[in-house]
């Protein structure tokens, strides 16, 4: 049975996450139900590179299923994206991959984008993308203050109580924050993050902006690897899953 990838573009508004759950709606369960045509009749297991919660957004998720057919990548695309209208997902582009190829465990990298609008009036056409912030930030200092939780730690500060991770170790390659106009972007970049880690760094982050805590803090935080001391977890609207990286790529049509 040949094996593809596909490239996602998804909003997770209204969907329980990517992973299947007893109650409600999930995105793997969207495009397991769009390929079963092309398996058969039968809902393929289609395992992504990120399983992210709900409310969670994607760019370019990447995601790898086996069918029972051999067929052009570009018929699979569309054959999908046919099927998993009217929900707003879509696959971007598809690759037929080595059938022990796998989207979690091939990925060399993932990275995400957290959007923060800060401004006194609530967003309307963004609703749902962002998190909004009404007291002014100092995206310099909170950049300033990531730049310390760069490189190879024990994040468990930043981990959910939920974590099945084996270890806390991670190493976090890059995270930065930029001023874009009203918006305050954070962009974290690692092979691998850990349950709620980039939500908990950017609410962490938040309070060294609205000036409640000092640019060190989050790196005390860090070295005292206690999760109740740490800010809030951000919420899931503002995350979006912008990369997963391979090597060498997918050929993708």
């Amino acid at each position: 049975m040949p094996r593809y990838a596909l490239r996602l573009e998804f909003c997770g508004t209204g969907f329980v996450g990517w992973q299947r759950q007893a109650d409600g709606l999930s995105l793997q369960q969207v495009i397991e139900e769009a390929a079963a045509p092309l398996n058969r009749g039968e809902p393929p297991l289609a395992t992504a590179a990120g399983r992210t919660d709900a409310g969670v957004h994607a760019e370019a998720m990447v995601v790898d299923l086996m069918l029972a057919a051999e067929l052009p990548p570009e018929r699979v695309r569309e054959a999908i994206n046919a099927r998993t209208a009217p929900h707003p997902v879509v696959a971007l582009a598809a690759a037929r991959v080595a059938n022990d190829w796998s989207a979690r465990f091939a990925c060399t990298g993932r990275a995400y984008r957290y959007r923060v609008m800060n401004r006194s009036a609530r967003p309307a056409l963004e609703a749902g993308r962002l998190w909004h912030v009404k007291r002014r930030l100092d995206a310099e200092a909170m950049h300033a203050s990531a730049q310390r939780l760069l490189g190879r730690h024990d994040f468990s500060a930043f981990r959910a109580a939920a974590c099945q991770a084996k270890s806390p170790l991670r190493t976090l390659d890059r995270l930065e924050v930029s001023r874009l106009g009203e918006e305050v972007v954070i962009v974290a970049e690692a092979r691998s993050f850990l349950h709620h880690q980039v939500r908990n760094l950017v609410g962490t982050l938040v309070e060294v902006g609205a000036g409640k805590r000092g640019v060190d803090w989050p790196r005390q935080l860090l070295d005292g690897r206690d999760r109740t001391k740490a800010g809030q977890t951000a919420p899931a609207e503002g995350l979006v899953f912008v990369a997963a990286r391979y090597d060498p790529e997918p050929e993708w049509v």
